[in-house]
């Protein structure tokens, strides 16, 4: 459930940083596992660093996904929220870099180009993160199904943004 008082705002915010949450505890779960997108999208920028340095931060990455599922709170909201900040600049620097990125390294082997949207969507679940901080958010797997399908969903769903290439945006 959402903190007491909240309502359902903080119902439909506890399942926004839940579903930031989820997305975080996959892509780190990914890079701890392969971390060689991530290591060569950050050589591509000038920041050459060594696997076991991304595995790190994808388990912190991983963690910070956890805690927002299992224990809620203004602080895990908030580690949230700083962390699709850093993805958002991250991917607006490779942008505006010039230099060709076939991959920002998100989730592991599936290409994830850096776009546009991508910093748009890191920025929505910013600002979740934040207003979960101000406001309060509960834990996901303490919310009712429907908040937690939510969050799954609405997981599933920025996978996809994501994910999608322009090639296979273009082929819809």
């Amino acid at each position: 459930m959402a903190p007491a008082g909240v309502g359902t705002a903080g119902a439909v915010l506890t399942a926004l940083v839940g579903a930031a949450g989820l997305l975080l505890l996959g892509a780190g779960g990914a890079k701890i596992i392969d971390p060689d997108r991530t290591v060569g999208a950050l050589a591509a920028l000038g920041r050459p660093v060594r696997p076991l340095v991304v595995r790190l931060g994808a388990t912190g990455e991983a963690v910070v996904g956890a805690a927002a599922l299992v224990v809620g709170g203004r602080a895990s909201a908030a580690l949230v929220g700083a962390s699709f900040a850093a993805f958002a600049a991250f991917v607006a620097v490779a942008l505006r870099s010039g230099r060709p990125i076939g991959t920002c390294g998100c989730f592991g082997r599936a290409d994830t180009p850096p776009r546009v949207a991508h910093v748009a969507l890191d920025l929505v679940f910013a600002a979740a993160g934040v207003a979960g901080a101000v406001l309060g958010v509960g834990p996901v797997l303490d919310s009712s199904w429907l908040h937690a399908a939510v969050a799954a969903a609405l997981a599933a769903g920025a996978y996809v943004l994501f994910t999608r290439t322009p090639a296979t945006a273009a082929a819809h």
